[in-house]
């Protein structure tokens, strides 16, 4: 199953454009950009997106992208021992 991450387009303006950039090349994920998500507190406070439709936060954009990369590791590690 691949990994869906949604980004705010609202939010981009701390980096997470970047991140987004990235992730998108990945043929394993599904990146989505929406107009919003739906999370203004988080959205305004600090860098995050949605991973399967968990917020990921982080103090800044890279520190996301690990984030991001770390809750896909969980969900894939998960999927594993489910034997899916």
């Amino acid at each position: 199953m691949r990994a869906i991450i949604e980004f705010c387009s609202s939010n981009l303006h701390s980096g997470t454009e970047l991140v987004m950039k990235r992730l998108e090349e990945r043929p394993d994920l599904d990146v989505i950009e929406y107009g919003c998500l739906g999370n203004c507190g988080e959205c305004y406070t600090f860098p995050y997106a949605l991973v399967n439709g968990e917020i990921v936060a982080a103090a800044n954009a890279e520190e996301l992208e690990q984030q991001i990369e770390n809750k896909i590791k969980q969900i894939d590690e998960m999927l594993d021992l489910l034997g899916e």
